[in-house]
């Protein structure tokens, strides 16, 4: 049995031999050293670029939990003291004592 073309579809033309002597412009262009090295440079910035970003979000995430552990609970604390000042005022306004200014250390 002989094979049938199929009907409808889209036809291709035919691909050019390798063997043809004449390359076109487009095989000149990609393969002189210029492209090659911009293709070089491309890929250097590229890999650069990815180690860049790596190392960056690894130092966020270090700076973030440190940031987490040491300076919050000090806010915190700071913030508590500040609120057990204002009370200690306002209990000694309303106690008829004189309103002192914060405490000395």
């Amino acid at each position: 049995m002989a094979a049938q073309p199929k009907r409808g579809g889209v036809h291709l033309p035919a691909r050019r031999s390798a063997s043809n002597s004449d390359p076109s412009i487009l095989t000149k262009i990609t393969s002189s050293a210029i492209v090659s090295r911009g293709k070089q440079a491309a890929c250097d910035a590229a890999f650069v670029s990815k180690k860049l970003l790596c190392s960056t979000g690894k130092a966020a995430w270090i700076a973030g939990t440190t940031f987490l552990i040491l300076f919050v609970p000090l806010i915190i604390e700071m913030d508590r003291e500040q609120q057990f000042n204002e009370l200690e005022i306002q209990q000694a306004s309303l106690l008829g004592a004189p309103p002192t200014g914060p405490p000395h250390k």
